[in-house]
Order: C-alpha cells, then structure tokens, then sequence
C-alpha cells in the first residue's frame, strides 16, 4: 500500500509542481499582482514604479543576498567535501557490512543521516546517500534480501532535522545583528537585535524536538520494512552512481609536489581552527554564525583530504550543486523587498496576530512554512520570505524571536520529505527515484510533525 501511495504522490507532484527556478519566478510575478491588488502605497507615488525601484534596488533588492548566497552554497561544498574525505568513506565502508536485514539497514541509516544532518545538513545529505548505496551492496553481496528504495529514503533523514542542527540557516543567520540584517529590514533588526544560539538551536525546546526525532524516526522506518521475500527489492533493480575516485598527478616537478604538500592544507585548517577560537573566546559559542560554522567544516575538510589538490578535487564536484542557490536567491531577495515595499508584509503579520496568540502562533508558523517551503525549497530562501513576517508576528503577540525561528526552522525541514529539490543528490548516488522514497518520506513526514506541533503547543 506504501509503495502505491508513494507513487501517487510522485504523480501528483510531476503533475503539479514544476522546476523550483519556474517557481521562484511564478511567485515573483505572483507577488506582484498580490501587492498591486492588497498593497498600501503612498495614494501621490505611481505603485509600478515604487515596486519597480524596490525590487531593483542595489541594497534592498535582488542584490540583497550576495553575501548570504554565497554562505549557503559554503554550507554546501564544504559539507559534501567533508563527506567525500576518505576516512569518512572508511567509516561508511566499515559500518555498510553491519545490517542483516532490511529493518536494523534503515534504523542505521536514518540514524547516522540524521546525526550527520544536525551537524551539517550537506555532510548528513551526502553521508546518507552514500551509506544507503553501500548498504544497499552489502546486503546484495551476503545474500540477504532487502527493501533497497526503503533503505535510500532512509538515507534522506538528514534532511528532516538539519534546521535545527549546527548549519540551519534561520538560527545562524540571526546570531548577530550585522548577520541578521544581511536579510531582515532594518527596523525589524533594531526591535529583534542578536538571537544566540543558547535561544534557538541549543533551547530546551529544539534538543526535545530534534533529539527526540532521532530516537522516533528509526522505529518508524523499521515499522515501514517490508517482511515477505516477494516484496522486496535489491540494489540490483537501480543503478546507483559510482563516482570516480581521485587520482592525484605524480610528482615530478616542484609545483605538483606543493599541490600535495599536506602541510600546507594543515597550516590553513589551523589558522581557520585558530580563528574560531579567539571567535568563541571573545563572543563566547551561543553566537557561532553561518561564518565560523563554515570555517569549522573547511578545516576539518582540509585536515582530512589531506592535500591541497584533493580537496579542490571535492570541492569542485561539490560546487555542482550550488547553481541553484545563485540564481534564485535574488529572486527569493525581491520578493521579500516586494512584500515590503507593498505593506503585504505588514499585513500577513497583522493577520496571524488576529487569529493567533502566544500559545498558537509558533504552531501556526510551523503549520505555513511547512507549506512555503514546498514551493520555496531553501531554508535560506524561506527565512529570507517567511522570517520577517514570524518575526513581526511573534513580537506582537508576545513570543519570544527564537521561539519563532524555531517554528520556522521545523516547518521549513519538515516538507523536505515531500520536496524533491535536496533529494537529487540522494537519488543520483543511490539511483532510485523520487516516485520509489517519496511514500516512505511522508510517512515519516506526518509522524515527525505530530511530535514537532506537540511541543511547539505545549511548550512556554
């Protein structure tokens, strides 16, 4: 019955949604008729042109992001390098021999994606992937019949936590006002000021959520394992992708022995490691932001490939997934400057003000980022949009900010397991297809948000 429902969601999905750059556009020009029907102008400014320059603008407008943009694809390459070192492929390679069947393959699976997940959602994204691949041959090779499209959804769970982990873009873009004003307008900066991450990623509220998800998520993968032979399926019905291995020039000449000099990779790792630090001694580790986040997988990176020339090596096979995030950040950016200069902004926080409270709010946040973010696949694309509003919101009815970011923070991961955009590298590795996890992942998707609504109900 879950296979057949996975594969009616995917149709439903080819049906319905199209590619998320189609969607970044058709939500501008959305916006635009939204903000030219409900939006209050000044009645003396012609509304084209005050939309016009708003979106355009150099420091407001599309242009806004450059520097976040160029953070989130960071978060990208240097996590899937991380995880293309070769003592995590060590790892990987030693931990695939240890399922015996199909149930203790998907909880270790999920298990280890989430873990890496919260650590780096490009680490946990690649690692599962990888690790449901070598699982996957490993159960084939001793014999040992197995659910193989169970077992790559499974390696998509990190995707279901990594907001409320150590590179989710809302908690760490909000850890000082120079970072938070990359994105918010400026006098929604000056009302929130600097969010630590002792209020958002290490809260009380989130180690319940996300800690608790950890231990949740398993069972139900192993509730979902198939039990008879005849419904099985063997890594040998796919054809999943066996990426070409690194093979370094051999040295005869003086630059390509430096290309190989690990010395060097080392000496950067440790002025980045240094550097982090003096951060931490002088702000102290609640205010660790996207930078020093990033500057933490780079060297640990660098440490591990060893030379220079390998970790470019992965860093440039990395670097194919940021495309993406390019180009549709500054739509994302115009969007938001759209909203604002309309008043709609204003008017979406003044609306979940009226028919929420303190209690409701974060649940009611929670309830609609988990469905922008099935058209706005980036959680940094979706804080750019949805922060200022749950911000706004949460300041009028009484909610503390980093109880908003938090609600943000779990919708936004949440309808990943619907959202097919950050699988792609997953299906690529794993050579399933989105129709074959997709069942699998809302399953998990309406266990996971029972548990998420449930605490962001309850909790004070």
């Amino acid at each position: 019955m879950i296979r057949h429902l996975g594969m009616l969601i995917s149709r439903l999905f080819r049906w319905l949604i199209p590619d998320p750059f189609v969607i970044a556009i058709l939500l501008t020009l959305i916006t635009v008729v939204a903000a030219l029907v409900w939006g209050r102008f000044d009645p003396e400014k012609d509304r084209w042109l005050v939309l016009l320059d708003s979106w355009r603008d150099n420091k407001n407008g599309i242009w806004k992001l450059l520097a976040f943009s160029m953070q989130m694809c960071l978060i990208l390459v240097t996590g899937h390098a991380l995880a293309a070192a070769r003592p995590i492929r060590w790892c990987i390679d030693r931990i695939a021999g240890i399922p015996g069947s199909t149930m203790s393959a998907v909880a270790m699976v999920g298990f280890t994606a989430m873990v890496c997940g919260l650590v780096n959602w490009g680490l946990g994204l690649i690692v599962g992937a990888l690790l449901a691949r070598d699982v996957g041959r490993s159960l084939q090779d001793r014999g040992i019949p197995a659910h193989y499209p169970l077992i790559a959804a499974s390696g998509y769970m990190g995707m279901l936590v990594w907001h409320g982990g150590f590179s989710g873009s809302a908690p760490l873009a909000m850890t000082s006002e120079a970072e938070s004003g990359k994105i918010l307008p400026e006098q929604l900066v000056a009302q929130v000021g600097a969010v630590p991450l002792e209020q958002t990623i290490l809260s009380p509220l989130n180690l319940i959520v996300s800690l608790g998800l950890l231990a949740l998520v398993p069972m139900i993968l192993m509730l979902l394992s198939p039990r008879a032979n005849e419904e099985m399926q063997t890594i040998a019905d796919f054809e999943p992708m066996d990426e070409a291995s690194f093979e370094p020039e051999p040295i005869t000449n003086v630059p390509r022995l430096l290309n190989r000099f690990w010395p060097i990779s080392w000496m950067l790792a440790g002025a980045l490691l240094f550097g982090i630090w003096r951060f931490i001694d002088v702000r102290g580790f609640g205010s660790l932001g996207l930078d020093e986040i990033i500057m933490i997988m780079f060297a640990a990176g660098l440490v591990l490939h060893g030379s220079p020339v390998a970790y470019m090596h992965a860093a440039t096979n990395a670097a194919r997934g940021c495309s993406g995030i390019m180009i549709q950040f500054p739509l994302y950016a115009g969007i938001m400057a759209l909203m604002v200069a309309s008043g709609l902004m204003a008017q979406i926080a003044e609306f979940f003000v009226e028919i929420g409270d303190e209690r409701t709010m974060p649940l009611l946040s929670f309830v609609s980022a988990a469905i922008v973010n099935i058209f706005v696949p980036s959680g940094g694309g979706q804080w750019i949009i949805q922060g200022p509003i749950a911000l706004e919101s949460g300041l009028s009815a009484g909610v503390s900010p980093g109880r908003m970011i938090m609600a943000v923070a779990y919708g936004d991961e949440l309808t990943n397991m619907l959202q097919p955009f950050w699988a792609l590298p997953l299906l690529a590795i794993t050579g399933v297809k989105a129709r074959d996890i997709v069942g699998y992942t809302a399953m998990v998707m309406v266990a996971a948000a029972l548990w998420i609504a449930f605490w962001l109900l309850v909790w004070s």
